[in-house]
């Protein structure tokens, strides 16, 4: 997971997002609610009276009331919400990477289930072969076991290739694969009273509150912003006229309302009331899915216990009726029924314990845990 992160879009602009959302902060602790302009003007002299004026003057853009505030507010929630949309990116992230690693650790069991059934099957027919030849089976006998054996050759070749398709797809995620044979160890089981927030909730409920404060501030900027002036002129008269200097005070008001900005008052009001809903989806739905998991790790554990019971019991047949077929006191079809049930039972039993660790990985994924 972590090498699979080290690689993603998200976890490469997380840096630049941040630094975005800190200069947006910044800004609203400005004197200004914009950059301070400067206006230079030169006039000449009407009538050819030879005289120019020069006039410099500073627009200082001022913050209507309660802008500020609301700004920081929104900007305090933005930068909030870089790191919950990380949490939400890597969690994401980890839910892909569980669903790969699982599927490479089925196909393994599957794989080496496979090597083990012809394993079994070559031993079988080794002895059918020596029995066979010592007049106690029949041809017919022979070839139902050398048949035993290219059924699990073929189920070995096709074992393997859904092995390396799934070795191959997790590769694509984390440009590496596990050592072939790695244990599936589970993931540690959730403390049944852990309250962590989940990320895609904290994420929800993050854009909700940029929403909300985008409304809010939307609502305060009903105009442009008014504009303090100051400056100074100085006007130069004709020959032997002496130089005249003045200071400029003014103030620009900008008229606002209108459809226009009552369309862009109810756009955040809308947006708001969307992000605000999809949290309380996502609360629902991470809730439903906990419950779920819980219930699938329980029935998961149930079934690798059952399947512990049936392999040693299978085990136990198997190896009475191999000592009997060895000693020539039973038939080859109640060895083969039994080969074939203790075969199925280890394969299920492996795939029982892979399906409980799985359980667990999904049960912290719902709970909004990355790998450990």
């Amino acid at each position: 997971f972590e090498a699979a992160w080290e690689r993603q879009p998200e976890a490469r602009a997380a840096a630049a997002r941040r630094q975005a959302a800190e200069a947006g902060r910044a800004a609203t602790q400005r004197l200004t609610a914009e950059p301070a302009a400067l206006e230079l003007q030169s006039t000449t002299g009407r009538g050819g009276s030879g005289g120019r004026e020069y006039e410099a003057t500073v627009a200082l853009p001022l913050w209507l009331p309660g802008e500020r505030m609301r700004a920081a507010s929104l900007a305090d929630a933005q930068l909030e919400a870089v790191d919950f949309r990380a949490r939400a990116a890597q969690l994401k992230l980890a839910g892909t990477v569980r669903e790969a690693w699982w599927t490479l650790k089925r196909a393994e069991g599957e794989a080496a289930a496979a090597r083990d059934r012809l394993a079994s099957a070559q031993q079988l027919a080794a002895d059918v072969t020596r029995r066979v030849q010592a007049g106690d089976l029949a041809r017919a006998d022979q070839h139902q076991a050398e048949s035993a054996v290219a059924q699990a050759q073929a189920a070995v070749a096709e074992a393997d290739s859904a092995r390396a398709g799934a070795e191959g797809a997790l590769r694509g995620i984390v440009l590496a694969a596990p050592a072939p044979g790695s244990p599936a160890a589970p993931e540690p089981t959730p403390a049944s009273s852990a309250t962590l927030e989940h990320p895609v909730v904290a994420e929800a409920r993050s854009r909700a509150l940029v929403a909300r404060r985008t409304m809010e501030l939307t609502s305060t900027q009903r105009r442009a912003n008014p504009e303090l002036r100051v400056g100074a002129s100085r006007e130069t008269g004709g020959a032997g006229e002496p130089s005249v200097q003045s200071l400029i005070v003014g103030i620009r008001i900008p008229f606002g309302g209108g459809p226009r900005q009552d369309a862009r008052v109810a756009t955040a009001q809308a947006e708001a009331l969307e992000a605000e809903a999809v949290a309380d989806v996502e609360q629902n739905r991470v809730t439903s899915e906990a419950t779920s998991g819980r219930a699938r790790l329980q029935a998961a554990q149930v079934q690798v216990q059952a399947a512990e019971r049936r392999a040693s019991l299978a085990a136990e047949t198997r190896g009475f009726y191999d000592k009997s077929f060895r000693l020539g006191e039973s038939l080859l079809p109640p060895r083969l029924r039994a080969e074939l049930q203790a075969a199925e039972a280890q394969p299920a039993l492996a795939r029982s314990r892979i399906e409980a660790a799985a359980a667990v990985s999904q049960l912290r994924q719902a709970l909004g845990l990355l790998p450990e």
